[in-house]
């Protein structure tokens, strides 16, 4: 495992900095590739925003990360499609037996506090699995939590409140931070991430304090296409490493 970890890093890294882009045409959505993140908003229960963004960006890493991303096989070519073209992700809330249903596709669930998500496996977005694509897009939306001093010493994704996204736009934002932020650590930091099951912490704050956090040399910052909510060229969220730097 410790092998394979260490050849979806550098896959995960070298596929990133690689130059160029394949080409896509919104209007053909076989040539468009996206990451497709469930999540978990059951009714009677709904979970904390910060944990449900938190478990998010921890699928979304742990599926990067995965040990089947390090060896040749449909994983991995999935991955590949994807880091090759725009890095897409699309949310969408699960609940009953849609949650439970897709746990038999390709991806990972993470959980934190509350909140539960699962990624998977990157495809064409005219390929997307019935039981992923029949999941709505909408209806993901929850209130901010009030928003609790971070732990120093574990990663964060802050997010900038002042956008105001959406839960499923800032899920996928944060998912885009904990993948960057994993591309940033070198191969023994990583390691002793995935050790520790990818711990991660996720703020929505202020915009002068997320300017603050976004001028640390350590800083991974998200810059969004503007595809949807916000402006292109938007900074939505920076990925700090706590202990893992």
């Amino acid at each position: 495992m410790g092998s394979e970890l260490i050849d979806a890093h550098r896959f995960l890294v070298q596929s990133l900095t690689a130059p160029g882009r394949g080409d896509e045409d919104p209007d053909d959505p076989q040539t468009v590739q996206a990451m497709q993140i469930a999540l978990h908003v059951p009714k009677p229960d709904r979970p904390r925003r910060d944990e449900l963004l938190a478990a998010a960006a921890q699928a979304v890493v742990a599926v990067c990360l995965d040990p089947r991303a390090g060896q040749n096989g449909a994983w991995r070519d999935a991955l590949g499609q994807w880091y090759g073209h725009r890095i897409r992700k699309i949310a969408r809330r699960a609940r009953g037996a849609g949650w439970d249903n897709v746990q038999a596709l390709p991806g990972c669930t993470a959980t934190v506090g509350g909140a539960s998500a699962r990624a998977f496996i990157p495809s064409a977005v005219a390929d997307v699995p019935h039981l992923l694509s029949k999941l709505q897009i909408r209806g993901t939306e929850l209130p901010v939590d009030e928003q609790s001093q971070p732990d120093a010493s574990i990663p964060l994704i802050a997010v900038d409140a002042e956008l105001e996204m959406t839960a499923g736009k800032a899920a996928a934002q944060a998912g885009h931070g904990s993948m960057l932020l994993a591309a940033a650590m070198s191969e023994e930091h990583v390691s002793a991430w995935a050790a520790d099951g990818f711990p991660l912490q996720v703020r929505e704050i202020p915009r002068a304090e997320f300017a603050q956090l976004a001028a640390d040399t350590a800083a991974v910052a998200v810059q969004d296409s503007g595809f949807t909510e916000v402006a292109p060229g938007s900074t939505t969220v920076v990925a700090l490493p706590g202990k893992y730097a």
